[in-house]
């Protein structure tokens, strides 16, 4: 029987390699996106090389996920694995400058989405047994602070100890669960983040050779195909131009 893989953002970075790299390899794809338009697009050039399945729906509405998943067709039934990418930063200004409604829509989006997309679809995981996967796209936010990361990092260190609290209560279903923490990638995420603002997009990347999309994939492939008795907790990921910023000090005599 033909694994099935369930995606959820692939209308783009990351989520759109993924489903690529899925479908290459001959995995059944479910795939969710609010962009019809895009989704469809996607789904009918994958459809050459797989079934594929569209979901079109935003992970933070609730009812919307719950009846979408509820209406998945029979062949689609069993997953054999879930890769929670949907996932969003509003700005990098500092705390106190920040718009509360950009705050809500990470909360909303990178926990809240990630928590019903995952509660919904655990049945199917456990059905499946030894050998499931659910992946999460962390973030290295989620362990090293940075001037502008306040509520983006706050949500994705929430995705790490989900992840590791997950592995617990999965305990002898042969359901395997785990966080990967991209660094410094280059994917229309940033775009999102700084307003459309192409200027501050291309200086985040010049110069520094990031990570693309489709290394991004590639480990997540490379992760869900591990041998069934293998579990990668957490997994983190830099370009080799990217370290640990020193701690900064403030020498001003209000400081």
């Amino acid at each position: 029987m033909t694994d099935t893989v369930f995606i959820t953002g692939a209308t783009s970075g990351f989520g759109e390699a993924t489903a690529r790299r899925f479908a290459q390899a001959g995995w059944k794809l479910v795939l969710t996106g609010r962009r019809q338009e895009r989704l469809d697009a996607l789904c009918a050039e994958l459809s050459a090389h797989t079934e594929v399945h569209a979901l079109v729906v935003d992970v933070r509405d609730r009812q919307a996920m719950e009846t979408a998943i509820a209406s998945l067709p029979p062949s689609f039934a069993t997953l054999r694995a879930l890769v929670n990418n949907a996932g969003l930063a509003l700005g990098a200004d500092a705390a106190q400058n920040c718009d509360l409604d950009d705050w809500d829509t990470m909360v909303d989006t990178n926990i809240k989405g990630l928590m019903y997309t995952t509660r919904l679809l655990l049945p199917r995981l456990i059905a499946h047994g030894r050998g499931a996967s659910i992946l999460n796209v962390g973030s290295v936010a989620g362990n090293y602070p940075y001037p502008g990361s306040h509520v983006y990092g706050g949500t994705k260190a929430f995705v790490g100890q989900f992840s590791l609290s997950l592995r617990c209560d999965l305990r002898g279903t042969g359901v395997r669960v785990t966080n990967i923490e991209p660094g410094l990638c280059e994917s229309e995420f940033s775009l999102v983040r700084f307003g459309g603002d192409q200027s501050r997009y291309d200086a985040t990347y010049a110069g520094a050779e990031p990570i693309q999309p489709q290394d991004i994939a590639e480990t997540i492939f490379w992760v869900l195909n591990q041998p069934a008795h293998v579990n990668i907790n957490n997994l983190e990921l830099m370009p080799v131009s990217q370290d640990w910023a020193g701690f900064a000090i403030d020498r001003s005599a209000k400081g």
